[in-house]
């Protein structure tokens, strides 16, 4: 694997002009903030050695080298997950690939369920913790040149990175969560006993992704931050209720306007 991630870095790095510390991953419906990145190189992920293609609505497949707040950075514009199909190790591949590029701090986003009962559609969190209900990545050999067989995951969420963005958003009169974000395997919807079980669990907001990425991150010295956009109340259950992946995308592209502007500003404080 290390010689796949060598190639798929080297031909990244030859269709780019520079180096960037910042990548940020995007989640469902929120591709819209890779539009925001000025003189863009766009490579879609079908010519990078090895990487896996995207299947998902909402996930358009395409790695972005550009300018975000003034400091260059690397955008996953979609990601790839486990319910596709795909093992944690090419779920987590790009961010190895990343590793090698030189970035040295990760900002994931996806779109998640409400578990908490004061979270609303549309709210963004900032995830603080998580809970992996996932399979490990980092299970079988270690990759020594990567990081420690055991990386420690009691601050996986960068502390300084979340107090900035607190005053970015208090700058801008924009409301934030803060939370736990519980990562479930997909592709099927929890169940209202499922929600339920996760909140006492400790959980604030549910989905399918992210953690993984996180995992591998952490292990590889990358300092991440992350945010979910509240798409559904997962407590709510009334008799019409039901999880539709289309709603979930378009409460995730009403929060890009917001996203977009947060993500650019903290950037721009770290990148």
């Amino acid at each position: 694997m290390k010689t796949n991630y060598q190639e798929a870095a080297d031909y990244i790095a030859k269709r780019i002009n520079g180096t960037a510390d910042t990548a940020i991953i995007l989640g469902s419906g929120l591709g819209a903030l890779a539009d925001k990145i000025t003189d863009p190189t766009v490579i879609p992920y079908s010519e990078i050695p090895h990487f896996m293609h995207s299947t998902v609505a909402g996930h358009k497949g395409n790695l972005i080298f550009g300018s975000l707040g003034g400091k260059l950075v690397l955008a996953m514009q979609g990601r790839f997950h486990y319910y596709e199909g795909y093992t944690m190790q090419q779920v987590t591949f790009p961010i190895r690939v990343m590793k090698l590029l030189g970035i040295k701090n990760l900002f994931v986003s996806n779109a998640a369920g409400g578990i908490n009962t004061t979270f609303k559609i549309g709210d963004l969190m900032i995830i603080r913790d998580h809970i992996n209900m996932l399979p490990n990545p980092l299970i079988g050999k270690n990759d020594d040149s990567f990081g420690l067989r055991f990386p420690d995951m009691t601050r996986a969420y960068d502390r300084e990175f979340i107090k900035y963005m607190e005053a970015i958003a208090a700058s801008h009169d924009i409301p934030l969560r803060k939370g736990v974000y519980v990562g479930l395997t997909g592709p099927s919807y929890e169940t209202p006993a499922e929600y339920a079980f996760y909140g006492k669990a400790g959980g604030d907001a549910v989905g399918m992704s992210t953690v993984p990425e996180v995992i591998v991150a952490r292990h590889a010295g990358l300092r991440v931050f992350g945010m979910s956009v509240i798409t559904n109340e997962g407590y709510h259950f009334a008799d019409d209720f039901v999880n539709d992946g289309d709603d979930v995308i378009k409460a995730a592209n009403q929060a890009a306007d917001k996203m977009i502007l947060l993500f650019a500003e903290l950037v721009s404080k770290v990148g």
